[in-house]
């Protein structure tokens, strides 16, 4: 049973930073052999990619709009995934989920079968 577990959300003012963490457990599960991406839901939206890192951790790639902004880095001996937010702007708010693939088309495109954390709040203030 493969579990993913986000944390570090909160409330922030814009321009502040914050990071991320995505846990992974799993009695053979290491983020090393999966992709592993970060997505946002904000009210009323679909959910929306953001960015993703590959199994090997050579790749990572990021939606346009937080590009310069968000970066995600990961330490594999510990299956935590992080995603640093800085100068964050109102629309980033939303709810942030890590998911893990094993295929990173399926993972950006956030297909059902990847492996979904629950999501935790991210709220900016004006």
């Amino acid at each position: 049973q493969v579990q993913l577990g986000e944390s570090g959300g909160g409330l922030v003012q814009a321009g502040d930073s914050l990071r991320l963490s995505c846990g992974a457990s799993g009695p053979t599960f290491s983020i090393s052999r999966y992709n592993m991406g970060w997505f946002r839901q904000a009210p009323g939206k679909e959910r929306a990619f953001v960015g993703i890192v590959s199994g090997d951790g050579s790749t990572t790639f990021y939606t346009d709009s937080v590009k310069g902004r968000f970066t995600i880095s990961r330490d594999v001996p510990k299956n935590i995934v992080y995603l640093q937010m800085n100068n964050l702007r109102p629309d980033d708010t939303a709810v942030y989920s890590c998911a893990a693939h094993r295929s990173i088309a399926k993972l950006t495109a956030a297909s059902a079968d990847a492996y979904w954390g629950q999501g935790t709040q991210v709220t900016v203030s004006s």
